[in-house]
């Protein structure tokens, strides 16, 4: 992601690539998170976990611990955990030396030795499998590594970052995940919110994806309201990721139009959801509802997603406030709100 022209929050020393200057967003969550992440990037070797949903920036992070930090002008090596067979993946990490095995030619390094005082991304580690976490588990403590088919130990000087969705520690209740892995893992965690939960910042990282996909255009595009409304209802699953993708085919669609509308944002909404995903939704039953009924759990619904906020309220919904007032109370009358 680029630099955004608004909504970026600011970082000390002079831009580089990659750094928390990419991460977009006002809200106090995203804040609190990027606050923790420059705290440790000052440090040198400090072990991080990233603990976030599919889609929340969890690599971007990673980079801008590294780039920020004083390994900035060291290797930065990432690997996902669950893309490689585990057959390799002792390989890739660890390297191994010549003969160690069928079709090992020639000695290799290990990307832990390849990232030198950089940093290694340990991607999906709660997906590393169980015969390579007490390898894993000695290289942080003792700072070594040793090949595959070798006799000696390689001092590595790289600090490790490992990202993991919220499900590592019920893969620790399990004992699919070493206890004492997680521990030495979590040294220091950065907890990513989730876009649902910082559903403010939706608009702004929205603007910012449609700038990148029209900057071509002769004239900067903007969103309808109808767009803007649709933008904020939807709880985004995907997170940022998803959104990112609906952004790129709504600028596709509205080429020919002066600003994107409602109709071009193609949001895919899941099979299943959960209770809390299905905030946005209104429930006809069999005998039907009175309009009244429809407009009171619309505006408790609106009130939600702006987190009580009845200015905004009423400007989603096109109300004035007073009719955004008589509504809200008898939907708590109703048992919709609090």
């Amino acid at each position: 992601m680029d630099q955004a022209a608004t909504g970026v929050l600011p970082t000390t020393g002079s831009p580089v690539p990659f750094g928390f200057q990419n991460i977009i967003g006002e809200s106090p969550l995203l804040r609190r998170a990027v606050e923790l992440a420059v705290r440790v990037a000052a440090t040198r070797r400090t072990t991080v976990l990233l603990i976030g949903e599919t889609g929340t920036g969890k690599e971007l992070f990673a980079r801008g611990i590294h780039y920020t930090g004083q390994t900035a002008s060291e290797p930065f090596v990432a690997i996902n955990c669950a893309a490689i067979p585990e057959s390799l993946l002792e390989s890739e990490l660890f390297g191994h030396e010549r003969g160690a095995f069928t079709g090992a030619h020639e000695s290799k390094q290990g990307l832990l030795e390849l990232a030198g005082n950089g940093t290694i991304f340990l991607d999906e580690v709660h997906h590393l499998p169980p015969p390579l976490q007490p390898k894993l588990l000695r290289a942080l403590e003792s700072r070594l590594v040793r090949r595959i088919g070798g006799l000696e130990e390689i001092s590595i000087g790289c600090r490790i970052i490992a990202a993991s969705s919220p499900l590592l520690e019920q893969v620790v209740a399990t004992g699919e995940f070493r206890e004492d892995l997680y521990y030495r893992l979590n040294v220091f965690a950065v907890t990513l919110p989730p876009l649902r939960e910082r559903m403010e910042d939706v608009p702004i990282i929205a603007q910012q994806f449609l700038a990148e996909q029209t900057r071509d255009y002769q004239k900067p595009k903007f969103f309808a309201d109808d767009a803007l409304v649709a933008l904020q209802v939807h709880r985004w699953p995907g997170n940022v990721r998803e959104l990112k993708n609906v952004i790129e085919r709504a600028a596709i669609l509205s080429a020919d139009a002066p600003e994107v509308r409602a109709e071009h944002l193609m949001i895919q909404r899941r099979i299943t959801r959960t209770p809390e995903e299905r905030v946005g939704e209104i429930l006809i039953p069999p005998e039907g509802k009175t309009m009244e009924d429809i407009q009171r759990e619309a505006v408790a619904i609106t009130l939600r997603l702006t987190h009580g906020n009845r200015a905004a309220a009423a400007r989603l919904l096109g109300i004035s406030r007073p009719t955004l007032a008589k509504r809200a109370s008898e939907a708590k009358a109703a048992g919709l709100t609090k």
